[in-house]
């Protein structure tokens, strides 16, 4: 009778198809269901060999994982199929001695499947290369053996093994050293990779993004985890690189990917972790729940993850039923936000944070959200007073609502430092944000604003922490070039604002940032070449003034004026930042005009304002008491020029 393995490929193989499969020094037998190399047969197991030959269907064809639970895994099988693919792929990369990070037959495609990467061939049928068993280990006479030769023997079989293990963890034999690495190494970072959309409907894409962003959130509060930020993993969304590349370049030691559904009120997340070493799989679980406890679920996969990897965990604040209708607005209006290139993107995250509210009055997230939005507005496309008081009474409705928000601390403690000048309180909150959440990239890029601003140590520090908590964050990255600018280092800010324009070449804050410091240097052609045509709409109106005062400093004084009379042409219809329209004056030699222009940046409350004590562009006015006057108004320490 037919073994249930030896009846499935009988069943499966078309009557077209090759008896025998070669790939490498392997041969997979489909007729005795074997697989062997140079002609020894290899143990392995039923999964594993089914997942080899449906593989071996489709060479250097990705395979889905739902291909092969489809072909391989029972009707309905989620939780149970998880943990079953991993480890069935480990036992067929054993099998192989191959390995995920350096793979010879097996490629893991992110979030995708796997593909057989090896040449493959048909070979002819031949007879059976059979092994021929080992010698009876017997005694030379035929008797057994007395207690003294027992101990010899047992003693010899006990050194030769430990040479034997030697060898095969020196060689690395079947990936064996890649296994033990892997079991000694902790789990200290983890990356969450953008949950897929299940729902068949790329509208709900939205939700997807927003619920891998509330894990994210969730599992950098609650773990002793450090967890790469929305912005960069986001960047692998639908990559075709492997899991151990995508390790690589965030640097951490376990990835997290899965999927998400949602149909009407009911949401199922699915998701596995994986040990970047070896890619070995580490946990998986599915959960399932109404979209009102989508917060608990939320709370619930984060606390199963750290678990996981036995992490420590932090207590985790109570979450609330949220109305569903509400929560659907809020997660849309995040989607907005963090993708916000213009104006018009963070005006529609507004609305959208509002429609939240109006829906749940009770919604912190939703306050929490509409704060962040505002306060981007401010000096680039709105007047601060016009928007900041906005940010600040939002944030501060948030913390009522729920004081254990950290992006809510964050963004209060931005509008207390940037537009109130209120700098111990505004410390207390940015503290307190880091607090809550030290993986809030965002909060920790502040408070190196924070401390850049005033001159005091450990700005590059805090921003260095942010830079590896979102690696491919630009408005990080484009933060640091700026940050060495004041800092009047200007060989790293060319090269932070470099590495910006890697992520976007048209990111036009980064070239002028570039441009600031190479004009400091004397390199004007630079300086010149890398800003080249900035206008509206294009560009902010921030942006298109700072060009100004490069082109003054860059000896072109006459295209500086037309920048600035262009600009003073607009400014009824659209704001102009007073604070850059004073630099712009400033590199003119027009003393009378930028102090007009810094009196009007300081009774609007320009964020920018915080910067005079370290702006190079202002030491020309330095030493006038008309400066000295204005930095002790807006609360600024005095510099010491001999730091």
């Amino acid at each position: 009778m037919l073994d249930s393995l030896d009846l499935f490929f009988r069943m499966s193989v078309p009557a077209s198809s090759t008896d025998r499969v070669q790939f490498g020094v392997f041969e997979l037998d489909l007729q005795r269901a074997e697989l062997r190399r140079n002609g020894i047969k290899v143990k392995l197991q039923e999964q594993p060999f089914r997942v080899l030959q449906v593989l071996l269907e489709n060479p250097r064809e990705i395979v889905s994982r739902e291909e092969l639970r489809r072909r391989i895994w029972p009707a309905n099988t989620f939780v149970e199929f998880d943990q079953g693919l991993y480890s069935a792929m480990a036992r067929l990369r054993d099998a192989l001695g191959d390995s995920s990070e350096s793979p010879r037959f097996i490629e893991t495609v992110a979030r995708r499947g796997y593909r057989l990467i090896a040449p493959v061939t048909g070979v002819p049928a031949a007879a059976d290369p059979q092994p021929s068993p080992p010698p009876a280990l017997l005694p030379e006479n035929g008797r057994p053996m007395v207690f003294g030769r027992w101990i010899v023997s047992m003693v010899a079989g006990v050194v030769g093994g430990a040479l034997l293990l030697g060898i095969v963890f020196s060689l690395n034999v079947l990936g064996a050293r890649e296994w033990l690495r892997s079991r000694k190494t902790p789990i200290r970072s983890i990356a969450v990779l953008p949950l897929q959309n299940l729902s068949n409907d790329p509208q709900q894409d939205y939700f997807a993004d927003g619920m891998t962003d509330e894990l994210i959130t969730q599992l950098a509060q609650m773990g002793s985890l450090r967890v790469i930020s929305r912005t960069s993993a986001m960047y692998y969304k639908n990559s075709r690189k492997t899991l151990p590349e995508i390790a690589r370049e965030l640097n951490v030691d376990a990835v997290l990917e899965g999927s998400v559904m949602r149909a009407d009120d009911h949401v199922r997340i699915t998701v596995q972790l994986i040990q970047a070493s070896g890619d070995r799989h580490l946990w998986a679980e599915s959960y399932e729940r109404d979209l009102r406890d989508v917060l608990s679920l939320q709370s619930d996969v984060a606390r199963g993850i750290v678990g996981g990897v036995r992490a420590t965990l932090r207590p985790a604040a109570a979450r609330h039923v949220v109305n569903p209708e509400a929560y659907e607005a809020y997660l849309r209006g995040r989607q907005s936000l963090n993708n916000a290139t213009s104006e018009a993107d963070l005006l529609r995250s507004i609305s959208q944070f509002e429609a939240s509210i109006a829906k749940d009055p009770q919604s912190a997230f939703g306050y929490s959200g509409l704060a962040v939005a505002y306060a981007a507005m401010a000096d680039y496309y709105r007047a601060p007073k016009e928007v900041m008081p906005k940010a600040k009474a939002a944030a501060t409705r948030a913390l009522q609502l729920d004081e254990t928000l950290s992006e809510a601390h964050d963004a209060l403690g931005w509008v207390e430092f940037a537009y109130e000048w209120n700098w111990p309180v505004a410390e207390e909150h940015l503290k307190r944000a880091l607090e809550l959440n030290p993986g809030n990239a965002l909060a920790h890029d502040h408070y190196a604003y924070y401390l850049a601003s005033l001159g005091w140590e450990g700005a590059v520090e805090q921003n260095q922490l942010a830079r590896e908590l979102d690696p491919r964050s630009l408005a990080i990255l484009a933060n640091s070039s700026f940050y060495f600018y004041m800092l009047r280092q200007y060989d790293r800010a060319i090269e932070q604002g470099q590495r910006a324009l890697q992520l976007d070449p048209n990111c036009t804050t980064c070239r002028t940032y570039i441009g600031l410091a190479e004009v400091q240097k004397g390199n004007v052609r630079q300086a010149l070449d890398i800003i080249g045509p900035v206008r509206l709409p294009a560009a902010s109106p921030l942006d298109v003034m700072t060009t100004a005062s490069i082109l003054a400093l860059a000896d072109q004084r006459e295209p500086a004026l037309r920048v600035i009379e262009n600009m003073r042409g607009t400014a009824k219809q659209q704001y102009i930042c007073p604070y850059e329209m004073a630099a712009a004056y400033t590199a003119l030699d027009d003393k009378n005009s930028a102090f007009e222009w810094l009196s009007h940046a300081k009774e609007a409350r320009s964020v920018c304002v915080i910067w005079l004590n370290q702006e190079p562009r202002f030491d020309p006015l330095r030493s006038d008491p008309q400066f000295q006057r204005l930095v002790r108004e807006v609360g600024l320490p005095r510099r010491n020029d001999n730091d």
